[in-house]
């Protein structure tokens, strides 16, 4: 293995000697989780990685049981006698546990969010050396959370199949002593300026950190100072005034950071990029750049034929983004899945709206509570910088809090989602309970699958002009979002939907219908339509499984967009 790694999975802390550890690896299951180190395993088949064991794409048939082992020899370049080799799992579900040469070397638990392993001494020397993961995931366990994975024997209904194992990219890289850990992106448009918190591992007194911004490859500004664990802004030349981040005119800020150590030799160098950009709520309305903005979102759930939860290709996210705005939507919210950060990527750079959310337990406890607590706080931490991120949310329908409006300690648990999001990250709005109970929160997000459009119309009119109140609760100023509807299906489709229509053309008309008539609700901030693509039985979306369009594109586009027909 090894070599250039596609698509960066890790694209906003990127060193380019990285290399890739996908492809062909040793394999094992085990059903019962009875073995407790490599020694025990009996390695009998392979699995391509990253796709989920159960999917055709990574060679083994069934994804039961209980674990699953993985072992691949990885070969270390050169180095220095105290550097650090770094294993990267992209994710892992549900937790895993590495080796490296049969020494335990890394634990996680949380299937979204990466698994790292930072090796010294003689297992980092160079050289070939065996690596094992082991990945547990109870596909009966309620207090983990799972998102749309079913744990019935069948997926059914909005149930799709579990997904076990490693199934983000997986790579190596090697660090110096000191080197650059995170990054966190907060800019700042109407100072024209980008900040930069900068964590350093393993730094010396004494060490000096330059970021270097560019645009179009040209030099726009520069800054060097000793970190020292605060934010530090670096400003922005005035001709950049008008260079903001938007979906119709994604405009990105290449970074390049090194650092230096006491006497100038570079210690670290790494690749970033950010945008100037700013995203909130003002008056009743979601804003961009501190103007209103209508975001016209689909429901995407990010699911492909024969991979799961795994995109076949970097290419296939590509297309996604680009599908969606061909479609007319100007963002997406993903739906009960923290997506893969290359899909962010090439929503920064082609100019996408994302909205991210908490996928959902199905018990609620103390467990269930520290699980989703800890996971939510790894989310937006791991995805804060991106600019195409445009909001959060922490719970779906009251999904893994079924008692929300009468059990306090649920409420409780939710409003601390939403408090420790706006701590981790306070330049974005949150939604506590989407499609649910009002926790307040900076926009009131709302679903109805209402099948007349003009009954839709009317049930949200008032809402929308603040004259009535939504489940017994007002807006407050906040912005109103109409954030599930629609839902169709076509008929003989195999699956199902939230109404059917006959034909690819009857879907046409009935989305121009629906379409027009959210356009005519006043007041109204954004909406999101169920949903952009089939998913497994659920075949209520605008394209197939497979990304064919079932409807006209631009009639699609035409609705979407809210132009009126000829």
């Amino acid at each position: 293995m090894g070599g250039p790694v596609d698509g960066r999975p890790r694209p906003q802390l990127w060193r380019p000697q990285a290399a890739s550890l996908d492809g062909a690896w040793d394999f094992a299951p085990d059903p019962a989780a009875q073995w407790r180190a490599p020694d025990d395993v009996e390695w009998g088949t392979t699995i391509t990685v990253p796709f989920a064991p159960g999917t055709p794409a990574s060679g083994v048939p069934s994804g039961d049981g209980l674990a699953w082992w993985y072992r691949s020899a990885v070969r270390f370049p050169e180095g220095g006698p105290d550097d650090e080799q770094v294993v990267h799992l992209g994710a892992v579900d549900h937790a895993a546990d590495v080796w490296v040469d049969g020494v335990p070397v890394a634990h996680h638990e949380g299937g979204y969010t990466p698994v790292r392993a930072y090796l010294q001494g003689a297992l980092a020397s160079p050289g070939e050396h065996v690596l094992v993961v082991r990945a547990v995931d109870d596909h009966g366990d309620l207090a983990k959370p799972r998102g749309k994975q079913t744990w019935e024997a069948e997926a059914r209904s909005i149930w799709y199949p579990p997904t076990s194992g490693i199934w983000q990219p997986t790579w190596t890289e090697r660090l110096r002593p000191s080197s650059i850990d995170a990054l966190w992106w907060r800019p700042d448009v109407s100072q024209r300026a980008i900040g930069l918190d900068a964590r350093l591992r393993g730094a010396p007194r004494g060490c000096r950190l330059t970021v270097e911004l560019r645009m179009a490859g040209e030099p726009v500004a520069s800054e060097t100072w000793e970190p020292a664990g605060a934010l530090v802004w670096v400003r922005l030349p005035r001709r950049m005034r008008d260079e903001t981040w938007s979906p119709s005119h994604p405009v990105l800020i290449d970074a390049a950071l090194t650092l230096r150590g006491p006497d100038g030799e570079v210690l670290d160098r790494v690749e970033s990029y950010t945008a100037l950009r700013s995203v909130g709520t003002s008056h009743g309305r979601l804003t961009l750049n501190g103007r209103p903005v209508l975001h016209r979102l689909a429901l995407d759930q990010g699911y492909w034929p024969g991979t799961g939860m795994t995109a076949p290709s970097d290419d296939a996210l590509r297309r996604d983004v680009e599908l969606a705005k061909a479609l007319g939507f100007n963002g997406v919210r993903k739906h009960q899945k923290v997506e893969d950060p290359r899909y962010l990527w090439w929503a920064d750079h082609l100019g996408l709206m994302v909205w991210e959310e908490l996928p959902a337990a199905q018990r609620f406890d103390d467990i269930a509570v520290r699980r989703g607590m800890r996971l939510w706080q790894d989310v937006v931490v791991r995805d804060r910088s991106h600019p195409c991120v445009v909001g959060w949310g922490m719970c779906n329908e009251s999904w893994g809090v079924p008692a929300l409006a009468d059990r306090p300690e649920q409420r409780a648990y939710v409003r601390a989602l939403a408090s420790v999001t706006a701590a981790l990250d306070p330049d974005r709005p949150v939604v506590p309970d989407d499609g649910g109970q009002d926790l307040g929160g900076d926009v009131r997000a709302v679903h109805d699958y209402e099948r007349d459009p003009g009954r839709l119309a009317t049930r949200w009119s008032a809402v929308g002009r603040g004259a009535a109140p939504v489940g017994g609760s007002a807006l407050g100023g906040r912005p109103l979002v109409l954030s599930e509807f629609g839902g169709m299906t076509i008929t003989g489709s195999g699956g199902w939907g939230y109404d059917t229509v006959a034909s690819g053309g009857a879907l046409a008309e009935r989305y121009e219908a629906l379409l027009a008539a959210v356009h005519r609700i006043p007041g109204l901030s954004g909406f999101c339509y169920t949903q952009f693509t089939d998913t497994y039985q659920e075949t209520n979306g605008l394209l197939t499984a497979g990304r064919e369009p079932k409807a006209a594109v631009d009639r699609v586009r035409a609705a979407t967009v809210g132009e009126q027909r000829a």
